[in-house]
C-alpha cells in the first residue's frame, strides 16, 4: 500500500508556542489536502530553536507540555486526526534537566515520544548541559499504512551507534529525521553524504526535514530532502524558503516516488547561498523582534553597500535608512556612489555632513592621529543612533569579519548597532557577493543595486587624507587566507609558515587578531554563514598572555 509523507520545511520563533502550533495546524491541513498520511516537521517546531537556557524555565517546560497536547486536540477537531503528525518539541525533565523530543501525534492525543539521545556539545551546540539524553535502546517506531517509519533527530545520525543502529534490525520502510542544523558555507554536500551512509546502513529511504528561518546568529537553511534505500536523491526543498514537499512510499522496498510534474530544484551555488543566508538572517532578525525599518551609514564603500543591498532584499528598499555622513576628507567619488546606491534599491537618503560636530569636539579636546580618526566615527554612530532612538529603525553595523578579525574599526563608532549582516564574511567575499548580486540582477533585467564604481576601487575609510586600508593592512587576499588558516582552522604561528606565508605577514595578522579579541566581544549580532564565526564557535578569553611563538 502506497504511503504518502510530507516534509513540511517551515518557520518557527523561539518561545511563540501558540504561532508556532497556528503554523503546524496550517500547514498539516495543506499537507493533507495535497494527500499526505503522515506529515514531517523540523526539531523543536513548537518552541523555537535553540530555546538556549529557556529549556530550564520550569514554567516554559508546562506550557510546551501543554500546548503540546492542546495541538493534538486541535489538530482533530481541525479534521486531521488520522494523519500521523511527527514533529520537535521540549520534552519533561530527566534527571532536572529536560529533554529534546519527536512527538508523533493521531487521533488526538500524544501517540508516543523519541528522545534525542546524541546532544551535540561543540561549535554553535551546548545541547548537553541543558537536554537529558534519550536512552539509546529506546527507539520509535511509528506504523502507518503497513509501513514502519523509524524515528531520530538531527545528531543521531551523525554520530555512531546509538538508536540509528538499534534500528538497524526493525525492518523499516523508511527513516524519518527531524532537524534543526543550521547553515554554513558547503555544508549541504555533508548532509548528503552523511544521509546516504544511513539510508546505506539501514537499507531503506531517509526523509531528512530541516528548519528554515534566522534565530539570532543562526540560520536554518531549510533544504530538507529525501534519499532513496542507496543513497540516491529523490526530492528536495529548496532553501532558504518555507516549503512542503510530498513523497510516496510505494512499499515492497521500492524507491520513493514524486508527484507528476515534480522536478529537483536548480543547484545553487555556495556564494548565492551565503547571499540567500545574510537575507534570510536579517530579515528574520527585524521581523521577529518587532522592528519595521533599518539604519545604516552609507560611505560610497563596498561593505555598506552590500549591507543596504542585503537590507533592501530581505525588508524591502522603502524600509531601509541610508545616511550619508560626509567628513572634509570623504571624496567626491564616495558621496556619489553613496547617493547612486541609494537611488538604485529607493532607500530613504539623507545627507548629515559632520564637520561642524567634529570641529566642535576639536575644539574643546586636543586630540590627533589615531584618536581623531576615531571621533569622526563615533560621531557618526551618534548620529545614526539619534535616527534609531527617535524614529525606531534598527540600527545595522556594516563591518566584515576580515575587520573584525584583526580590529580595523572603532569602537562605539562604526561598529555600534543592533545587528551586523557582514560579521562572518571575509572581505574578499564581500566583493564576491556584491559581484553576485549585481551579476543576478543584470541577468533577471534588472538595474543592479550595487554601483560598479564601490566593488572597483580600492576600500579605505576616508578618515585622513588619501588614506587605504593597505595602509595599514595587507590585501585582503593574503590578509583572508591567513586568517582562515588561524581563525577557521585553529593553526599556529608554525603551522602558517609551513604552508607557505611570509613571517612578516603571518607576525602582524596574528598579533593583531590576538589584541582584538576585547573589540569582538562588543561587536553586534550577525549571522553565522562559515564553519567557525566570532562568538558561538570561536571563544577565547580577553585577559590572555600565551602569544603564538616558534
Amino acid at each position: 500500500m502506497e504511503l504518502r509523507i510530507a516534509l513540511a520545511q517551515v518557520n518557527s520563533a523561539v518561545g511563540d508556542l501558540d504561532a508556532n502550533s497556528s503554523a503546524v495546524r496550517a500547514v498539516t491541513a495543506r499537507a493533507v489536502a495535497a494527500g499526505a498520511d503522515v506529515v514531517l516537521l523540523p526539531e523543536m517546531v513548537l518552541t523555537g530553536y535553540p530555546v538556549e537556557d529557556l529549556a530550564l524555565r520550569g514554567s516554559f517546560q508546562r506550557a510546551a507540555a501543554a500546548r503540546l497536547q492542546t495541538l493534538a486536540a486541535e489538530l482533530a477537531a481541525d479534521g486531521l486526526g488520522a494523519t500521523a503528525v511527527v514533529l520537535g518539541s521540549l520534552g519533561t525533565a530527566r534527571a532536572e534537566r529536560p529533554t529534546n523530543v519527536a512527538a508523533v501525534l493521531r487521533g488526538g492525543a500524544v501517540e508516543a515520544v523519541y528522545t534525542k539521545h546524541h546532544l551535540p556539545n561543540y561549535g554553535v551546540f551546548d545541547e548537553y548541559r541543558i537536554f537529558a539524553p534519550g536512552d539509546p535502546d529506546d527507539v520509535v517506531v511509528v506504523e502507518a499504512g503497513g509501513h514502519r517509519l523509524g524515528v531520530a533527530i538531527c545528531e543521531d545520525i551523525w554520530v555512531d551507534g546509538g538508536p540509528v543502529a538499534a534500528m538497524a534490525d526493525d525492518g523499516l520502510d523508511a527513516l524519518l529525521v527531524l532537524n534543526g542544523s543550521p547553515y554554513e558555507f558547503g555544508k549541504g554536500a555533508v548532509r548528503r553524504r552523511l544521509t546516504r551512509d544511513r539510508a546505506r546502513q539501514l537499507g531503506c529511504p531517509v526523509l531528512y526535514v530541516n528548519l528554515v528561518g534566522g534565530q539570532d546568529d543562526l540560520v536554518f537553511d531549510g533544504h530538507s530532502f529525501v534519499v532513496d534505500a542507496a543513497g540516491d536523491l529523490v526530492a528536495a526543498s529548496p532553501g532558504f524558503v518555507e516549503d512542503l514537499l510530498l513523497v510516496a512510499l510505494p512499499g515492497d522496498g521500492a524507491a520513493p516516488t514524486t508527484p507528476a510534474g515534480y522536478a529537483l530544484p536548480p543547484e545553487r551555488s555556495d556564494i548565492a547561498q551565503m547571499y540567500e543566508a545574510i537575507v534570510l538572517g536579517l530579515r528574520d532578525y527585524v521581523r521577529k523582534n518587532g522592528f519595521e525599518k533599518v539604519v545604516l551609514g552609507l560611505s560610497g564603500g563596498i561593505d555598506s553597500a552590500l549591507v543596504a543591498a542585503v537590507a533592501a532584499d530581505a525588508i524591502g528598499g522603502e524600509n531601509v535608512v541610508g545616511i550619508s555622513m560626509p567628513s572634509r576628507y570623504s571624496s567626491d567619488h564616495s558621496r556619489d556612489d553613496a547617493a547612486d546606491l541609494a537611488r538604485r534599491i529607493g532607500a530613504d537618503y539623507r545627507v548629515r555632513p559632520i564637520g561642524p560636530m567634529v570641529e566642535a569636539f576639536l575644539a574643546e579636546m586636543d586630540i590627533t592621529g589615531v584618536a581623531e580618526e576615531n571621533l569622526q566615527a563615533r560621531v557618526r554612530a551618534v548620529v545614526l543612533m539619534a535616527v534609531s532612538n527617535s524614529e525606531g529603525p534598527l540600527l545595522l553595523a556594516t563591518g566584515n569579519k576580515s575587520e573584525l578579525a584583526v580590529g580595523y574599526s572603532t569602537v562605539y563608532g562604526d561598529a555600534a548597532g543592533g545587528y551586523a549582516p557582514l560579521k562572518d564574511v571575509l572581505k574578499t567575499h564581500v566583493w564576491e557577493l556584491a559581484r553576485w548580486r549585481n551579476e543576478a540582477a543584470a541577468a533577471a533585467g534588472e538595474e543592479p543595486p550595487i554601483p560598479w564604481s564601490s566593488i572597483e576601487k580600492a576600500p579605505s575609510a576616508e578618515l585622513r587624507p588619501d588614506q587605504k586600508d593597505s595602509d595599514s593592512l595587507p590585501d585582503y587576499d593574503l590578509l583572508d587566507n591567513v586568517l582562515e588558516g588561524y581563525v577557521e582552522r585553529s593553526l599556529g604561528r608554525e603551522e602558517l609558515l609551513d604552508s607557505g606565508f611570509d613571517p612578516e605577514t603571518v607576525e602582524l595578522v596574528l598579533r593583531l587578531v590576538d589584541r582584538a579579541e576585547w573589540k569582538r566581544r562588543q561587536y553586534p549580532l550577525g549571522p553565522k554563514v562559515t564553519a567557525v564565526a566570532f562568538g558561538r564557535d570561536r571563544r577565547l578569553p580577553v585577559t590572555n598572555r600565551w602569544r603564538e611563538r616558534l
